[in-house]
């Protein structure tokens, strides 16, 4: 595992919001089932952003805290496309993404630091999607944008998507889902080995000091259970497409955990025809920093479906 924080380092250890640190490794190279197409190795240029764009940094008052959020215009400014990192993760982990598609697509990126990332002050607590979601709509109405959203969700990302889009499915015209976190993954024996793994956690950490990633973890394992059982129930609105980017290695080091994981992608991928699978070749589950012109692309592809 690779330990710098910008890949799969230690401040990036509750990816999936799994916090399960010790589940959280490269592994398997991923298999190709019906209906699954292979990722195309460069991105295409389309229709180029102002030269030189740089982001423009607001720091918002969102559901009583602030966030951070950085603005990218662009000559076409819909759809607005905005990116939500990892687990542990601030706007920075786009670097590689954002700048070509805002230059690429003209479309307007957005980035953002969820609390306790990057610019963004700690809200004490339980961390819980739904409240997520609301911190994610409310700071972008505020920003003007409350429709022609495109969704670009990595990670633990996928369930802040899943529940800001069936909350707002008007507001969402479609989402890339990049080895993002979806309901048909959390079986209850797959909950179950997530839990039991959290709590080995939360027992080693008594008596430690209290880092910013470990905080996290405590965070992210309350309640989680339930919350993730809740979570498999839930179905994204058929009406809204989106893509379905898995990683070639999966987040698991383990065949069963990672067959699961393709597993889950497929399942949901396959619940409508506005979906698509992408395999991200070659890359390990930070697809945005390994193969970013893989993300790109789909993102351009989805433009081109929705425009």
């Amino acid at each position: 595992m690779d330990n710098n924080s910008t890949r799969l380092g230690c401040r990036r250890r509750p990816v999936l919001a799994l916090a399960a640190a010790v589940l959280v490794a490269g592994g398997l190279a991923a298999c190709s089932t019906a209906g699954t197409t292979t990722s195309r190795a460069t991105a295409t240029t389309t229709q180029a952003a102002p030269s030189g764009q740089q982001p423009s940094p607001h720091m918002l008052t969102v559901n009583g805290h602030q966030l951070a959020f950085y603005v990218t215009p662009g000559s076409n400014r819909l759809p607005v496309i905005v990116l939500d990192s990892g687990g542990g993760l601030d706007a920075s982990y786009w670097k590689k993404v954002a700048p070509d598609l805002a230059r690429q697509t003209g479309s307007e990126v957005i980035t953002y630091d969820r609390s306790g990332e990057g610019q963004s002050p700690y809200v004490p607590g339980p961390w819980r999607a739904p409240n997520a979601a609301s911190d994610l709509a409310t700071g972008l109405a505020q920003l003007g944008v409350t429709k022609n959203v495109v969704l670009v969700s990595h990670s633990l990302a996928g369930e802040i998507a899943t529940y800001f889009v069936r909350a707002h499915p008007d507001a969402v015209a479609g989402a890339v889902l990049v080895d993002a976190s979806l309901p048909p993954f959390y079986t209850t024996a797959e909950t179950d080995k997530i839990v039991a793994v959290n709590q080995q956690q939360n027992d080693a950490l008594k008596g430690q000091p209290i880092s910013p990633a470990t905080r996290q973890l405590l965070d992210e394992a309350d309640d989680y259970g339930p919350v993730h059982l809740a979570y498999h129930k839930l179905s994204w609105p058929a009406a809204v497409p989106a893509t379905a980017i898995v990683s070639a290695t999966t987040p698991f080091p383990t065949a069963d955990d990672a067959q699961l994981w393709r597993q889950a992608q497929q399942e949901f991928v396959n619940a409508a025809p506005n979906r698509h699978l992408v395999v991200a070749d070659h890359s390990s589950h930070d697809i945005p920093i390994d193969r970013p012109e893989v993300v790109i692309t789909a993102v351009e592809d989805m433009l081109h479906q929705i425009r």
